[in-house]
């Protein structure tokens, strides 16, 4: 692979953007646009999503999605490489993979490895979720907020149509019948697909916090067999993508503004749950840039984990796939989660 094209509306086409030190010109996206394309980055939302991933698939392409279009869908992978890498192994053809919702990442990549140790067989997971997962406009309003708030001005609340600024609210995403919302909803759907697993069971509260950027969840566990929180520790202190900050002497603990800009889900206030017999659960605190790991980067570890194993010399040839053939993706949003 030798070039990247930026695809995006026509709106956008002409725009110019620079990457590792090449300046590249945004193309208008159309039906045509995937024709010798090996891998193709969706991050425009589902209304792009829907028609065009299966239209990049008939043209040869390997899809990575970050949209919600396609992550229940039974035939579509839904894949964090910490989590469940290992059925991108199993992928031999052009298809669609479908990156998870940023806080089933942070959640799982913390978990993950607890629950191969010992099983995880209930869930409860409390998040508290920065403006930066509703875009840069709830960011901006949130820094408004502020600016209004010291200047004491009547205060911008055209994102979420209430005050940000020193509150807490539940997620802006539908309510359904059940009463929880689609992120909380995401959080049980999601895991058991990506643990193969229809019986654990999940418990979500999902809320925004006056954060700018970085998600932080609160984790209650239940184990099938005993697991220690020094084990866990242990465990922990070895997982890929995950780092540690557990310091109960200094009152230390994971918080967003380390986290942003970290690849690393940060993970502490390791300890037991007293309420459950001994070993049995566990509580945890972590933090994770849900831009970063939450979106962008699983994304390209997808993209990294399937180049990999198809550019390999001996399948290769079988995947038809051409060393000038170029990665698609689409122009830049903020991930809405």
């Amino acid at each position: 692979m030798s070039k990247l094209r930026l695809l995006a509306s026509p709106r956008s086409a002409g725009r110019r953007l620079r990457f590792g030190g090449e300046e590249l010109e945004v193309e208008a996206l159309d039906e045509r646009s995937f024709g010798g394309v090996d891998i193709a980055l969706f991050s425009a939302g589902k209304v792009i999503s829907k028609p065009f991933a299966p239209i990049a698939v008939r043209a040869g392409a390997y899809v990575i999605d970050n949209s919600s279009c396609f992550r229940m869908d039974p035939s579509v992978a839904l894949v964090t490489p910490e989590v469940n890498g290992d059925v991108l192994d199993a992928i031999n053809a052009p298809c669609i993979v479908a990156n998870p919702n940023c806080s089933t990442i942070v959640a799982l990549v913390a978990v993950t490895p607890l629950h191969r140790a010992a099983t995880v067989t209930r869930m409860v997971v409390s998040t508290y979720q920065a403006a930066s997962g509703a875009g840069a406009a709830a960011m901006a309003e949130l820094e408004q907020q502020a600016r209004d708030w010291s200047a004491d001005r009547p205060l911008q609340t055209e994102i979420f149509k209430r005050q940000y600024l020193f509150n807490v609210f539940s997620h802006n995403t539908t309510i359904g019948p059940d009463g929880y919302n689609e992120e909380e909803t995401k959080l049980l759907t999601e895991t058991r697909k990506m643990w193969n697993d229809d019986q654990v069971r999940v418990a979500a509260t999902c809320v925004r916090v006056p954060v700018l950027r970085a998600h932080s969840e609160s984790i209650n566990l239940t184990f099938a067999r005993p697991l220690t929180e020094d084990r866990a520790r242990e465990i922990l202190a070895t997982a890929p993508g995950v780092r540690v900050v557990d310091d109960r002497a200094g009152n230390r603990f994971p918080e967003p503004l380390d986290a942003a800009g970290r690849d690393e889900i940060l993970v502490g206030r390791i300890r037991a749950d007293r309420s459950q017999d001994p070993g049995m659960g566990l509580e945890l605190f972590v933090c994770g840039d849900q831009i970063r790991k939450g979106a962008a980067l699983n994304a390209v570890q997808i993209a990294e984990r399937l180049l990999n194993r198809l550019t390999q010399p001996a399948r290769a040839d079988a995947a038809g796939l051409r060393q000038d053939r170029p990665v698609a993706s689409g122009a830049p949003r903020s991930a809405r989660c």
